[in-house]
């Protein structure tokens, strides 16, 4: 699948692209028809530890699905995103197979 990374306002380590990479590939056999996908990382300006904020966009046939999360590190931002699409797809795949 292909992953765009952008990181708003900061250098992103290579190591995060990677596990980005990664835990999004992971979602492909959940849904096998995602076409590409969008990550967005931000920090926000504040005194609150949980300032890092993951948006992740995924596009499927007919659909988008957009998550976002906020959470102490991109990782488990990333993460927790990861789990809310794995749960969409599922649904979007059952509503689909129940139209067939």
């Amino acid at each position: 699948m292909k992953v765009n990374v952008h990181a708003v306002n900061f250098a992103v380590d290579g190591k995060l692209v990677d596990y980005i990479q990664e835990r999004m590939d992971k979602l492909e056999k959940y849904y096998d028809k995602v076409v590409s996908s969008d990550v967005y990382l931000k920090v926000e300006k504040t005194s609150d530890k949980e300032n890092k904020i993951v948006e992740v966009k995924v596009n499927v046939p007919g659909d988008d699905f957009v998550v976002k999360k906020q959470c102490k590190t991109f990782e488990e931002a990333m993460e927790l995103s990861a789990e809310s699409l794995e749960r969409l797809l599922v649904k979007r795949k059952e509503k689909i197979r129940a139209h067939i």
